[in-house]
């Protein structure tokens, strides 16, 4: 049974990254021996994009507000790279202090309903079938004034 995913992102200067994950995303960590700290992260989802390569990840914090983060990181005197409108969302990468850009972007795109785990999760045989596919219902659109036509309707 599925019970989480875990992300690794690769440094040459693992403890500064450490640093920054805990110190300025204030991201809830456990050290599992020796430093070695392994961060909580907020629901996550996953997309299969098609590529020329297998075995090819990427990892992005998604935020509310991608132009705040970038703002905090500056205040912070940590590089943000520009802001882009991708469509799809807003996307910026951050440098973390060991070197590495990690992406950062304001998702517009819909996003799928969490899974539960553990005891409030509905029994394997109730769900659907790993190879089925769900479309993800989107909430209805609020038109103003859609509510008084609706009225004016009725009577």
């Amino acid at each position: 049974m599925l019970t989480g995913a875990h992300s690794i992102i690769y440094s040459t200067d693992a403890a500064a990254d450490r640093a920054f994950l805990q110190d300025v995303l204030a991201l809830p960590s456990v050290d599992v021996g020796e430093g070695w700290l392994i961060f909580g992260l907020p629901p996550a989802e996953v997309a299969v994009h098609p590529g020329s390569n297998n075995d090819k990840h990427e990892f992005y914090l998604m935020f509310d507000d991608v132009n705040a983060f970038v703002a905090e990181m500056k205040s912070r005197g940590i590089k943000c790279g520009p802001v882009q409108d991708e469509g799809w969302g807003v996307l910026t990468h951050v440098t973390l202090p060991g070197g590495g850009k990690l992406g950062a972007y304001q998702p517009r795109h819909a996003r799928p309903p969490q899974i539960r785990i553990g005891s409030e999760a509905k029994p394997r045989s109730s769900r659907r079938s790993a190879a089925s596919t769900r479309k993800v219902r989107r909430p209805a659109r609020k038109v103003p004034g859609a509510s008084k036509r609706r009225e004016s309707r009725r009577k």
